[in-house]
């Protein structure tokens, strides 16, 4: 996908371009099982979350820099997928919430979780697999439009006529609207002009949690009337593929680096809340004396999330659509069952029972551990930031109180617990249901004295759902001490992530937390001899199991680095399992794992 960007100011954008994933509006649709219906794939498509990005008429109104509309391809060029019932050709995983004429564009996780591939000239659709979406050009060229239209009132006079439906448009309508986009652009600007990377995160990558840091501790915590604090915003350079959807709410800890605990209903709410948080919901916390409101202008749609988490729960690993060849997968499966010294895989990437969750639900165990892998998603877990509004706020049994300049991870914690323990605790009265206190240092003011609502068992869950971070300077003061590792961290030493199980993989390439290795094949290659570059796209390679080496010709490449720089974000060391084995082996155990 032809991806040519131009730095303006301090935005980026992205000229027209083909798309990664394609258009193609009748693919083929690889099975995912029976309980994934055509009815459940066409609500995981719009399903409102509670993201609410820019007014719809706003965006139907803005102009391409080739002076098209737009929305004139659906998204396409970023590799948005066509959603044909979709009235404002808005593409898969973007919705328009409220009534007619006050429409909000938000987005929904199949945005990001849903995959096209191609294979012989046919088009096949993953659901809930990795898409192969250019987000951080989309946001760039959102930036960029929405500037030019406020850069003179030329360019605005045509804007405000489209979106007041009126050649001549009221003077006072026009002022009134003319404020109402500068104060959003004043907020989405000041976010990317901060936040996103020179460089780009690259087709079918995005850092996520740098986002969501940035989203929640530079747009929302600060003081009215535009509840910024722009010095939090770093900028988001560690990009991750979108991990695969089947089998997540299985898992008992989720998130690349693992720091999530999951598994359950309430666990899996906190796991979305936080992401919601990150593409866009409106989220105001406010001080009402020593309490804290979560739900003080919060757009979350709690329901909205739980019924994504089970849609999610049934949509299946996708089956290999092509030929297997039985016995060289029989042989590829004494392969994966062993040892990992051995060159197996089961015991990182098996089914086993893991943390047991409230009411007695079980999970399938997910290791965590360091397999020497790149390792910049750590440094932006380590990030801190003013606290603005939060600050000394504290959940009691549940979280600590947060420092004038605290982690960002604790803050998206009490964030998240808070709102959704204020949201399930309010019985329709959210006055009544606080659970958050900020008191001024000195007070005699005590939980019960301020009625506060505590955690009831029912809701234990949510105080795991957030593991403390080791950041490399407290894991090297540890390790002075004669320790391994920070105290009362639970997660494993800088540079961890999780093994998933296999089921499905041979749809999620490229492979590694950041993308950075093209197919399973590369993958059981030393790093020293894996790709340094390949093209991105939807054409599929059924031999090496992944991305095949030939794109269309306009299709973006990713350069990535080797052992020596491991803190590159784009590094493709690590993971030297199954590398000693012979050819023979490799393709067995390649057969094998299509089966899954």
């Amino acid at each position: 996908m032809l991806r040519v960007l131009f730095l303006i100011g301090l935005t980026v954008a992205a000229t027209t371009r083909s798309s990664a994933q394609g258009a193609d509006a009748n693919p083929i649709y690889v099975d995912q099982g029976v309980d994934w219906t055509a009815t459940a794939r066409a609500d995981f498509y719009v399903r409102d979350q509670g993201s609410r990005l820019i007014t719809l008429s706003w965006m139907q109104a803005l102009k391409q820099r080739n002076g098209q509309p737009f929305l004139a391809d659906g998204l396409s060029r970023y590799g948005y997928l066509a959603n044909p019932g979709n009235k404002a050709n808005l593409p898969i995983g973007f919705h328009a919430s409220g009534p007619e004429g006050f429409q909000v564009v938000g987005m929904t996780c199949s945005a990001c979780h849903t995959r096209q591939i191609e294979v012989e000239g046919k088009v096949y659709r993953v659901d809930g697999g990795p898409g192969l979406v250019d987000f951080y050009a989309l946001l760039g060229d959102l930036d960029k439009a929405v500037g030019d239209v406020l850069s003179s009132d030329d360019s605005f006079a045509p804007f405000a006529a489209a979106v007041l439906q009126s050649e001549t448009p009221d003077p006072t309508d026009v002022e009134n609207l003319r404020r109402q986009v500068d104060r959003w652009y004043l907020r989405f600007h000041t976010l990317m002009a901060r936040a996103l990377p020179k460089n780009g995160w690259g087709v079918g990558r995005l850092d996520a949690v740098g986002m969501i840091f940035n989203r929640l501790s530079g747009l929302d915590i600060g003081p009215p009337p535009d509840f910024m604090i722009p010095e939090n915003i770093k900028t988001a350079d560690a990009p991750v593929r979108y991990p695969f959807l089947w089998n997540a709410p299985r898992q008992d800890k989720t998130q690349w680096p693992g720091f999530a605990k999951n598994g359950s209903d309430i666990l899996g709410l906190a796991r979305n809340v936080g992401e919601v948080l990150g593409v866009f919901a409106t989220f105001e916390p406010k001080r009402q004396g020593a309490l804290i409101n979560f739900l003080n202008d919060n757009s979350t749609n709690f329901d909205g999330l739980s019924e994504l988490e089970n849609l999610v729960k049934r949509i299946g690993p996708p089956k290999w659509p092509w030929k297997i060849d039985a016995a060289l997968a029989i042989r590829g499966k004494m392969i994966f069952e062993r040892y990992p010294a051995e060159g197996g895989c089961s015991g990182c990437h098996g089914i086993e029972d893991g943390e047991q969750r409230f009411p007695f639900i079980k999970t399938w165990r997910t290791v965590v551990q360091n397999v020497g892998t790149d390792t910049r998603e750590y440094d932006v877990l380590a990030w801190k930031a003013k606290t603005g509004v939060l600050n000394g706020a504290y959940i009691p049994f549940a979280t600590a109180p947060l420092k004038e300049n605290d982690q960002i991870f604790n803050i998206l914690a009490t964030s998240v617990i808070g709102s959704i323990a204020e949201h399930l605790l309010a019985g329709g009265a959210p006055s009544n249901a606080r659970v958050a206190t900020a008191p001024d240092p000195g007070s005699s003011e005590t939980r019960e004295s301020l009625g506060l609502v505590r955690l009831p068992p029912t809701l234990q869950d949510l105080v795991t759902a957030f593991n403390a971070v080791s950041t490399s300077e407290a894991i090297e003061k540890a390790k002075r001490k004669g320790t391994e590792r920070a105290s009362r961290s639970r997660l494993p030493p800088w540079g961890a992530y999780e093994a998933r199980v296999l089921q499905g993989i041979w749809a999620a390439a490229p492979y590694l937390h950041n993308g950075s290795v093209p197919t399973l094949a590369e993958l059981l290659k030393p790093s020293g001899q894996r790709k340094s570059q390949f093209s991105i796209g939807r054409k599929y390679d059924i031999e090496n199991v992944g991305l095949a080496a030939t794109q269309e010709p306009l299709s973006e490449t990713l350069s990535t680095t080797d052992c020596n720089d491991i803190n590159s974000g784009n590094s493709r060391c690590g993971h030297e399992y199954g590398t000693s084995l012979s050819e023979q082996d490799k393709k067995a155990l390649l057969e094998y794992l299509k089966t899954l």
